[in-house]
């Protein structure tokens, strides 16, 4: 689940760089960081700001998500955001098995998370539905947000 959440932050960020900065100049032309404007910067932190200011009780969890996200390599980001659209891209049945299949995936140490890959490749939707319904999700804290 925090995976998804760095995700889904990360890429609301990079939305919101993209159409900011599209606007202003081509790709290509960008300038690094310190080069930008002020404008530009705040086009890109606007975002963040509004969503640290209005949701107190997450920003314990930004924090770290944005810790964990300059941690990893360009690969390990690259992985991240492919992840992030084959997520979106799910119906709401086969968001519900990933969260599922996550949660205790999380839970399994390295071997079992590969056995239980290989297994779930190799289900049918409903063997899928029913190994669902055997491992449910846990309900999550009433202060992490439904995502």
């Amino acid at each position: 689940m925090r995976i998804a959440c760095i995700r889904s932050t990360m890429l609301c960020l990079l939305l919101a760089s993209g159409s900011a900065l599209a606007q202003s100049a081509p790709a290509e032309a960008l300038p690094e960081w310190d080069k930008l404007s002020a404008q530009q910067r705040e086009a890109l932190l606007a975002p963040v700001r509004e969503r640290w200011n209005s949701e107190p009780g997450q920003r314990a969890r930004m924090l770290e998500h944005a810790q964990r996200w300059r941690s990893m390599t360009p690969e390990q980001r690259g992985q991240a955001r492919k992840g992030m659209r084959r997520f979106e891209g799910m119906d709401p049945q086969q968001r519900q098995d990933a969260r599922a299949l996550f949660g205790r995936m999380q839970q399994m140490p390295p071997e079992q998370r590969q056995q239980l890959r290989e297994q779930w490749k190799g289900m049918t939707p409903e063997q899928r539905r029913a190994w669902v319904q055997q491992n449910p999700l846990k309900a999550m804290p009433e202060n992490a947000p439904a995502r």
